[in-house]
């Protein structure tokens, strides 16, 4: 399993540590990533997803997640989280049909 957010994309990051002697050490800054479940209202199911602190409060400020995938753009969404962004959007326009 990746160290990646399925829903905003962020991932590993790398960079340096610093002494006090300005000597630098290659080292790796990792997600604060969560494993949540969350529920989605037009398909009446709940999702496990690994997602990060940040994007959490993302999809919580947008009003779930229904509301969150639908305004993401595809290209920072994993294939899974995709797959199921494709279900919701089916599931609104059978809705309002």
């Amino acid at each position: 399993m990746s160290r990646r957010c399925e829903l905003s994309g962020k991932a590993v990051m790398t960079g340096n540590n610093v002494s006090h002697a300005n000597r630098k050490t290659r080292r790796r800054f990792l997600p604060n990533l969560c494993q949540v479940t969350l529920i989605s209202d037009a398909l009446g199911r709940q999702i496990s997803l690994r997602v990060s602190a940040h994007a959490l409060r993302s999809v919580e400020h947008n009003g779930g997640l229904d509301f969150f995938l639908l305004k993401a753009s595809d290209a920072q969404l994993s294939s899974r989280v995709l797959k199921l962004k494709r279900q919701i959007e089916k599931a609104k326009i059978a809705v309002a049909a």
